[in-house]
């Protein structure tokens, strides 16, 4: 009996042990994948393609979120080829599919809407869901805005998104009457 009450604690000392062990390790974990402040937008992807190749990928959209208020720092027309440029390399690194790096992309830099893709017919798929469609396409603009206007400086590009959301607002509002009617 003297001997398992000997293991008992043992046993404690030791699952405590590998319990701080990795507590430390999260640690340092999280500190590895600290987000880079910048400034210098080619900095700041360079050191995040390191983190995302190593072991930081689970934080994408944080690292992404990250580079779009840096580079908010120093708009210029060169923005958006950076961006694409990461991207690419995202994908290429599996971090991102073909499909996702695109929606990305276009959800920030591209007056296309990705929030209003042309999958099935409007009267079923769209039509339903207008209202969360439409709110969609104006968090969107929101990106556009800060992709097109606030980071690439494409004042133009900005202003055709936002003439094509209001155009889209009305086609869809009449597609959706007509599909009603029928």
């Amino acid at each position: 009996m003297p001997r398992f009450t000997l293991r008992l604690p043992l046993l404690g000392l030791l699952l405590a042990a590998i319990a701080i062990s990795a507590c430390s390790s999260m640690s340092n974990n999280s500190q590895a994948c600290a987000l880079p402040a910048g400034p210098g937008l080619e900095n700041a992807i360079a050191r995040v393609k390191d983190d995302l190749a190593s072991h930081c990928a689970v934080r994408f959209d944080d690292y992404f979120q990250q580079l779009l208020k840096i580079a908010e720092g120093d708009p210029k027309p060169e923005n958006r080829e950076i961006f694409s440029e990461f991207l690419v390399w995202c994908q290429q690194s599996d971090i991102l599919s073909k499909r996702q790096a695109q929606a990305l992309y276009n959800r920030y830099f591209n007056l296309k809407f990705v929030s209003l893709r042309g999958d099935y017919n409007n009267c079923a798929a769209t039509c339903p869901n207008k209202t969360r469609v439409l709110r969609n396409m104006e968090q969107e603009l929101v990106d556009k805005e800060q992709g097109l206007l606030k980071i690439s400086v494409d004042r133009v590009g900005y202003q055709r998104a936002d003439r094509l959301f209001q155009e889209t607002e009305l086609v869809l509002e009449a597609t959706c009457s007509a599909c009603n009617t029928n």
